[in-house]
């Protein structure tokens, strides 16, 4: 087996409790938490999955999605073969939710690769990077020393304080909030949502922060809910960038794949309290692009994946000079 002893855990009178999610699994000897990849080896606690890979890609960083953190760059993106959730949509239920196949990579194979291509971002992303915590650690701390950012494509389910130990090597994050009610996170995910909100509080002002709603009609797109969504995103800062997602049928979930007409309106509603609201999973449309808040300029033009700066100097606006918060 590929173990190694797992950080945040203590002894249990039936095992082992996890304390890195707010799953808190007790384990059993020779058995694993809900996220498969952690499993109690004689009244330890191991992690499997270190530095093993299911996807190894080049991408976009707008695929992540991330549309203010240096538009226009790649981003090598890895990620676990494991999740602490177990929503019935899941876009990627075969790596998520069973075994694949792996490759593994070192953190400090990772690092050399990125030496050696001259890549300046790397991501945790396509399954839940905190069940890979020992690794996604170790390795975001060889990059950041090397001036490589680390990025976490995340459901944000997760513990305060593992949160707060790797926060300081991490560049930008991207949270799923699924959507703004307890009993979708209990029936349908598999989670609470309490955990969620209050890591999205304690990130939001320490790393580039976007927030991804896949939308699924007649399941999170309730009128007041998405309200709640909003003004909580609002009351935390309206520059947020929120990206609601086309949801297309997958996993256990049979609902039809969510119309453009509600993703449209839904954006529209968002737009009432955030000043960057995007759609994704569509083809080319306007909600793809950035446009300043102030003058309606077009900032940043989008053609799916293709990404080019038309509207910025200096990250103000070139027409009316508003500052555009863009990392860059």
């Amino acid at each position: 087996m590929n173990d190694k002893p797992a950080l945040f855990w203590e002894k249990h009178e039936n095992g082992v409790r996890c304390l890195l999610c707010p799953n808190y699994c007790v384990i059993t000897t020779k058995n694993s938490g809900i996220c498969r990849k952690r499993v109690n080896i004689a009244d330890v606690l191991y992690t499997l999955n270190y530095a093993e890979t299911i996807a190894f890609n080049l991408d976009p960083l707008e695929k992540k999605p991330l549309y203010h953190f240096y538009p226009e760059e790649k981003v090598l993106s890895l990620g676990a073969n494991s999740c602490n959730l177990s929503c019935h949509f899941c876009q990627n239920h075969s790596e998520s939710q069973m075994d694949s196949k792996k490759e593994r990579i070192l953190p400090k194979e990772l690092l050399n690769i990125c030496l050696s291509k001259n890549i300046n971002h790397v991501s945790f992303t396509y399954t839940e990077p905190f069940t890979w915590y020992e690794y996604v650690l170790e390795s975001a701390e060889l990059l950041t020393k090397n001036n490589i950012s680390v990025i976490l494509v995340t459901n944000g389910y997760v513990n305060l304080e593992p949160l707060k130990v790797i926060v300081p090597y991490i560049s930008a994050m991207n949270i799923d909030l699924k959507a703004f009610s307890d009993s979708f996170y209990q029936n349908i995910c598999g989670g609470k949502l309490k955990p969620v909100l209050d890591a999205i509080e304690y990130v939001f002002e320490k790393v580039h922060l976007e927030i991804t709603l896949l939308l699924i009609e007649s399941l999170n797109d309730d009128v007041d809910e998405l309200r709640q969504y909003f003004a909580f995103l609002k009351s935390l800062n309206p520059n947020l960038p929120l990206h609601i997602s086309r949801y297309f049928p997958r996993y256990k979930m049979k609902i039809s794949e969510t119309s453009e007409q509600l993703l449209q309106k839904v954006a529209k509603k968002a737009q009432e309290h955030l000043n960057y609201v995007y759609i994704g999973n569509v083809g080319a449309t306007e909600y793809q692009n950035t446009y300043c808040p102030k003058c309606k300029t077009l900032l940043i033009n989008r053609q799916h994946f293709n990404t080019k700066i038309v509207g910025l100097n200096d990250r103000r606006c070139v027409n009316c000079g508003k500052s555009i918060p863009i990392t860059q």
